[in-house]
């Protein structure tokens, strides 16, 4: 029996390994793919040198340019400089700063950082609970009025709420700042903003998993003991129930790195959203190719680890996803 057991905890480990391989293979391939859209992105209309340089500039002018930044060479060699360049760290220079691209991000992204944790903290905070209640309602008043102030919440475009929180409790009441980043109070309304439709999701996720949980046959058994309700619903029902919200958040908080552009053009919040819209109209593409790439590095990362913690929580995917 004891060699039995030790061979058993060989093959999880091996396939627990095999899995975690699997996943970042998969994670480096969508990271490759990214870096080629990116700088296939730049290609779009053409030759670049058109974009980059003023209206007026003559032939002479388009061809001196595009042999200096390279564009006249193959589109494969382009691509392979542009990549040993990224491994490199170096992300281009910022045509606007006259500065290297990638520590203008860098700048950046604590600030979108920031404004991401706050709003999945309010988000969670109010969702989850939110969404137990629900469950434990169900089908009374209490569960309606929850389920469609999150589907309202669900509905109401960020940068419309975002405005109207402005007006509300910045210029009519005059309790928060308008815009920027001055401390805790600049932090309320950008965050409420982008919080309130991750509630909604959050909320419906929440109600919809426990109440699968609780319909569930070792939950019955242990109500069936004589356990109290709030032992079987906190110890027995809750955590599994909780799974699910592991994954959203990991993949709403990744997609609240990249997805903050309008909340921070509306706020004039100093993140990488911000940075991306000026640089854009600056035509700036080093600054737009570094913001998208950190972004979505970013993003694969948080999944990549969600997938680690969720393995944790559940060692049966090992065995059962690929």
């Amino acid at each position: 029996m004891p060699r039995l057991d030790s061979l058993r905890r060989r093959l999880n480990h091996r396939r627990m390994g095999a899995y975690l391989l699997r996943r970042l293979l998969q994670s480096l391939i969508v990271l490759a793919i990214t870096v080629v859209i990116v700088f296939l992105l730049l290609f779009l209309s053409g030759n670049p040198a058109l974009l980059l340089l003023p209206p007026d500039a003559s032939p002479a002018d388009i061809a001196v340019f595009s042999h200096e930044m390279g564009f006249d060479q193959p589109l494969l060699t382009q691509l392979a400089h542009f990549a040993g360049n990224l491994l490199q760290g170096d992300f281009g220079r910022s045509w606007r700063f006259q500065q290297p691209a990638l520590p203008i991000v860098l700048e950046r992204l604590p600030a979108t950082i920031e404004l991401a944790l706050a709003a999945l903290v309010l988000a969670l905070l109010i969702g989850i609970p939110a969404g137990i209640y629900s469950a434990l309602h169900r089908d009374r008043i209490g569960d309606g009025a929850s389920m469609t102030l999150a589907l309202l919440g669900q509905s109401i475009p960020s940068f419309w709420l975002g405005i109207m929180l402005i007006l509300l409790f910045a210029v009519e009441l005059g309790l928060l700042p308008t815009s920027g980043r001055n401390g805790l109070a600049s932090l309320v309304l950008p965050a409420t903003s982008l919080a309130l439709a991750l509630v909604g999701r959050i909320a419906r996720l929440m109600r919809s998993s426990l109440l699968e949980v609780l319909n569930e046959d070792y939950v019955r058994t242990a109500r069936a003991k004589g356990l109290p309700e709030r032992i079987v619903i906190n110890k027995h029902a809750l955590m599994n129930a909780l799974l699910p919200i592991v994954t959203i958040v990991g993949l709403e908080f990744g997609h609240l790195l990249g997805g903050t552009v309008i909340i921070e053009t509306v706020f004039s919040w100093p993140g990488i959203g911000l940075l991306a819209v000026q640089s854009i109209g600056g035509r700036d593409y080093p600054v737009v190719q570094a913001v998208i790439l950190i972004a979505a590095t970013g993003f694969i990362l948080i999944n990549l680890a969600v997938d680690l913690l969720y393995l944790w929580l559940d060692p049966r995917i090992a065995y059962g996803r690929g």
